[in-house]
């Protein structure tokens, strides 16, 4: 790998830049109450992230005991969505060393993504609100119309949106969907130990499991040296 590498990062969001447990259980708890059964708690919808709201959805349902069949998911999703969507930062926040790192990365001339199974509205929300939306040149959510994580053409949509190619970019996310596209993409992949899932980060194949955003520069550099 050149000194040079990576010309790119492409970040997913929740559980790797944000945590988002908080608002998602409060919308998804108001939604459970609304059909007459009892909310769930953070820790299980921690497990329940990653693979999009339509899976959120189905296991915060299933966790009550009621499967939904295809008709009554779309409107309870589409419910989700109208309940998530107005608070979708009242405690969602940046995962500690997020600003620093960003604006690092960026000011060395790595250019940044964020590619997510989360919709694309929240996405841009959140990313807004959080005051970090011009860090990134492009940002491709889970209603892209493009297959979700752990298939690879959202990650080679956005690199085709930034000019640059998969040898020279690097995905960082939290979950075997990141893990996977990365995979398929051709992309190394650092994993957040932090992140929402139901394996152990260790387990989940990436070739480094890090502790902090801030720790990404110090990964470049030992994957750098190992090439």
């Amino acid at each position: 790998m050149a000194s040079s590498w990576p010309k790119a990062i492409i970040f997913d969001l929740d559980g790797t830049l944000v945590d988002s447990v908080p608002d998602l259980t409060d919308a998804l708890n108001d939604l459970l109450v609304e059909e007459g059964l009892p909310a769930v708690n953070e820790d299980n919808v921690r497990k329940m992230v990653g693979d999009g709201v339509e899976k959120l959805v189905e296991r915060g349902f299933e966790a009550r005991g009621r499967t939904l069949d295809k008709v009554e998911l779309e409107g309870l999703v589409a419910r989700f969505l109208a309940l998530y969507e107005p608070r979708a930062t009242e405690k969602t926040v940046l995962f500690p060393t997020a600003v620093e790192t960003l604006a690092g990365l960026e000011e060395s001339g790595i250019a940044l993504a964020v590619v997510t199974n989360k919709p694309g509205a929240a996405t841009r929300l959140i990313l807004e609100g959080l005051g970090v939306a011009e860090r990134f040149g492009a940002v491709i959510g889970g209603d892209s119309g493009l297959p979700k994580k752990p298939e690879p053409a959202v990650l080679l949509a956005a690199l085709q949106q930034l000019g640059i190619s998969a040898d020279d970019a690097l995905m960082v996310g939290d979950s075997p969907a990141d893990v996977g596209a990365a995979r398929a993409a051709g992309l190394p992949v650092l994993v957040m130990s932090y992140g929402y899932t139901k394996l152990p980060p260790e387990e989940l194949g990436a070739d480094q499991v890090i502790d902090s955003l801030s720790e990404i520069v110090e990964a470049i550099r030992m994957m750098r040296t190992a090439a």
